[in-house]
C-alpha cells in the first residue's frame, strides 16, 4: 500500500504473471502451412475487467497436429469439468478429430482456395480407391458373400463422406428438414425425389449420373415395365410418383421412415458429359439453349443453330446462370438433392455403379430377377483421358472461377479438384 492521498490509501495492482514465452521460429508445418494460402485468422480472449485491452490469439494449425502441453491451470479445469459431466462428449455433440479429407473441405472454402488451385496443391489430394465394401457382393453380382479386397478403402470413403455431411449440415445456418427450405429450392428436391410405397424408399435421382437405369427399376418393381432390358424410350414422367405431388404430412412420413439414397458423380466429369450428350446429340437443347449461348459467347454467331458450342462457351454460360435457375443435368447435386434437409441412407458412386445398385436393390428387398441394367452397346463411358483433354484445353481462368458454384459436390461427396496446371497439361 502507497502513502494515503485525499484522505485515501491507495492499493497497488497486483503484479501479473509472466506470459509463457513463444518460440522464435514458427514450427516447419506452420511456415508450410501459411506458405500454400491457409487462412489465419485472429480471436479476441475475453478478458476480467473492461478497462484491459483484449489480448488476440492466432490459431496455429499445427496445434492439431502437434497439440502442446497443457498449463497446470487447464489441467484443474479439465479435471473439475471432467467430474461434473455424467458422460463424455461423443460423436452427438462434442469435439472429434474429423478426417484429413474434412480438413480439405475446410480450407477450400477460405481465401486461399484460387491460391491452392494455381499452385495444383489440391489437384494432388486424391479419395481412397474404389472398391466393394464388405458384405456388399449380393447374390446379383455372384460373389457369394466374400468381401473383395480392399474393402476397408470403401469404408473408409463413406465414413469421409458421412463425417464431411454431419460437420457442414451441423452448422447453424443450414437447413434441418425440406420445410426450412426457401419455396424454390424445396420445389427442386421434392420434385427429385421419386417414391416406391411397395418398397419403402425414396431415390433422389441426379441427371447425368445413371437415373435412367434407376427410374427403369422403379417401374419394374411398381409393374409399370415388364424388364429393365426392353428396348423403350425413357419416359420421365409417366409411371413414377414423385414426392412433391404428396400431402404434407404423407412427405413427413416417408422423409421419416424409407429408405434414402442418392447416387453421385465427379462434378466435372458430369458437367462434361451432360455438354456432350446435349449439345452434340439433342436438338431440343441445341435450339433452346445452345443457339442463345453461341449468340451470348461469340463475335457473329447469329447464324449457328446450336450444334457447335463450344466447352468453354457453355462454362461462360454455367458462370452466369444462377444455380437455381439452372437446368437440372448441370444443377449442382447439393442443390437438386439437398443432403442437409434430407438425411440419406446411402450415397453411391457412379465410379462403383454396380455395386453400389446391387447393395441399394439387397437394402430395399427387392425381388431376385430385379437387376440393375447392362451399359447400353451403343453408350460411349467417359474416360480420364477424355475429361484431361477438355480441361487442359480450356482457360484455366473459367474453371477456377466455377469450382466455387460445385464446391459442396467436391467436398462433401470426396471428390479431388481437378488438375490443371501446365505441368500436367503438357504430359
Amino acid at each position: 500500500a502507497g502513502p494515503p492521498r485525499n484522505g485515501r490509501r491507495l492499493r497497488r495492482p497486483a503484479a501479473r504473471p509472466p506470459r509463457p514465452s513463444l518460440p522464435a521460429a514458427a514450427p516447419p508445418c506452420s511456415r508450410l502451412l501459411r506458405a500454400r494460402g491457409a487462412a489465419s485468422q485472429t480471436f479476441p480472449l475475453h478478458s476480467r475487467h473492461a478497462a484491459r485491452p483484449l489480448r488476440w490469439w492466432r490459431p496455429d494449425p499445427c496445434e492439431a497436429m502437434f497439440p502442446r502441453p497443457p498449463f497446470p491451470g487447464e489441467v484443474r479445469r479439465a479435471a473439475a469439468a471432467g467430474r461434473s459431466r455424467s458422460r463424455p462428449r461423443g460423436a452427438g455433440g462434442g469435439t472429434v478429430l474429423l478426417p484429413s479429407m474434412l480438413m480439405f473441405g475446410v480450407i477450400l472454402a477460405s481465401s486461399g482456395l484460387l491460391l491452392m488451385i494455381e499452385k495444383g496443391i489440391l489437384a494432388e489430394v486424391k479419395p481412397p480407391p474404389l472398391h466393394p465394401a464388405a458384405g456388399e457382393l449380393s447374390r446379383r453380382g455372384g460373389g457369394g458373400g466374400e468381401a473383395a479386397p480392399g474393402d476397408l478403402d470403401y469404408e473408409v470413403l463413406q465414413d469421409i463422406r458421412n463425417r464431411t455431411i454431419r460437420a457442414v449440415c451441423g452448422q447453424r445456418a443450414m437447413p434441418r428438414s425440406v420445410w426450412e427450405l426457401p419455396a424454390g429450392q424445396r420445389r427442386t428436391v421434392l420434385r427429385h425425389l421419386l417414391v416406391s410405397d411397395k418398397y419403402r424408399f425414396l431415390y433422389c435421382y441426379v441427371p447425368k449420373v445413371a437415373c435412367s437405369n434407376w427410374k427403369r427399376i422403379l417401374k419394374v418393381l411398381d409393374g409399370a415395365l415388364e424388364s429393365v432390358d426392353v428396348k423403350l424410350k425413357m419416359d420421365h414422367k409417366s409411371d413414377l410418383v414423385f414426392l412433391g405431388d404428396m400431402k404434407p404430412d404423407e412427405i413427413n412420413y416417408r422423409l421419416k421412415n424409407y429408405y434414402k439414397f442418392i447416387f453421385v458423380r465427379n462434378p466435372m466429369e458430369r458437367l462434361l458429359s451432360a455438354y456432350r450428350n446435349k449439345f452434340g446429340e439433342i436438338k431440343e437443347y441445341q435450339q433452346r439453349y445452345g443457339v442463345e449461348i453461341v449468340r451470348r459467347y461469340r463475335k457473329n454467331g447469329g447464324n449457328s443453330v446450336g450444334d457447335d458450342v463450344t466447352f468453354s462457351e457453355f462454362l461462360r454460360y454455367l458462370l452466369d446462370e444462377e444455380v437455381e435457375r439452372m437446368n437440372e443435368h448441370w444443377m449442382p447435386i447439393y442443390n437438386l438433392c439437398q443432403p442437409c434437409a434430407v438425411r440419406y441412407d446411402f450415397i453411391g458412386s457412379y465410379e462403383r455403379l454396380n455395386a453400389d445398385a446391387s447393395y441399394v436393390l439387397e437394402q430395399v428387398q427387392s425381388p431376385s430377377f430385379v437387376r440393375f441394367p447392362e451399359r447400353q452397346s451403343w453408350y460411349k463411358p467417359m474416360t480420364a483421358e477424355t475429361l484431361r483433354y477438355y480441361l487442359c484445353n480450356t482457360q484455366r481462368r473459367l474453371i477456377k472461377e466455377l469450382l466455387p458454384k460445385y464446391i459442396l459436390d467436391f467436398s462433401l461427396f470426396g471428390y479431388p479438384l481437378p488438375n490443371i496446371t501446365s505441368e500436367f497439361c503438357r504430359q
